[in-house]
């Protein structure tokens, strides 16, 4: 079964965001753009709620974030019901750990599944990701990092992303505050 989420990532700048947005244009599909809310809750695994244009998503990940791969369980809603969800995890006494405000281009490249984000307060980053199955992750995730090396790009440091993160979730009301929600990308 293909339920482990792998990805390759990195962070990059506007004026990368830009050329990639170009390269894929031409040589990707391109699936669509959204923008989506998620909300992160103090849990003792990582469990989120996001909504998009069309959807909501009650989503468990296994392991840490920023793993290079991850089982992820996701279940999809009606767009209406992410209210509720936020309800219910309040009433439950879930805490917000985080909330992303984030744009999205989507595409379909050599097979894998290509984002580049922007995200309210956090920064522009691309993502390549793939589901698997438990044998062959490695293989996938050494896949994805191949591709994004022949984009030029090297993987940003795990390191690298907890540092960001944990000052994003340290300042996220202030720096989601002013301003529009949605980000542009």
């Amino acid at each position: 079964m293909n339920n482990i989420e792998v990805e390759s990532r990195s962070f990059i700048s506007s004026k990368k965001c830009k050329e990639l947005r170009k390269f894929f244009d031409k040589n990707g599909k391109f699936l669509g753009q959204d923008f989506d809310e998620t909300v992160y809750f103090k849990a003792p695994k990582d469990l989120r709620i996001r909504q998009d244009g069309k959807l909501s998503y009650l989503i468990l990940k296994e392991g840490k974030i920023h793993d290079k791969y991850r089982k992820e369980i996701e279940i999809k809603l009606p767009k209406e019901e992410f209210n509720d969800l936020k309800s219910l995890f309040s009433s439950l006494g879930f805490k917000v750990n985080v909330r992303w405000y984030r744009t999205k281009r989507m595409y379909k490249w050599k097979g894998v599944n290509v984002y580049l984000w922007i995200t309210k307060g956090y920064g522009y980053i691309i993502e390549l990701e793939k589901m698997s199955n438990e044998k062959e992750k490695k293989k996938v995730h050494k896949r994805l990092t191949k591709l994004l090396g022949s984009l030029n790009i090297k993987i940003t440091p795990r390191r690298e992303f907890e540092r960001r993160f944990s000052y994003y979730k340290k300042h996220w009301r202030k720096l989601t505050r002013s301003g529009s929600k949605r980000p542009c990308l």
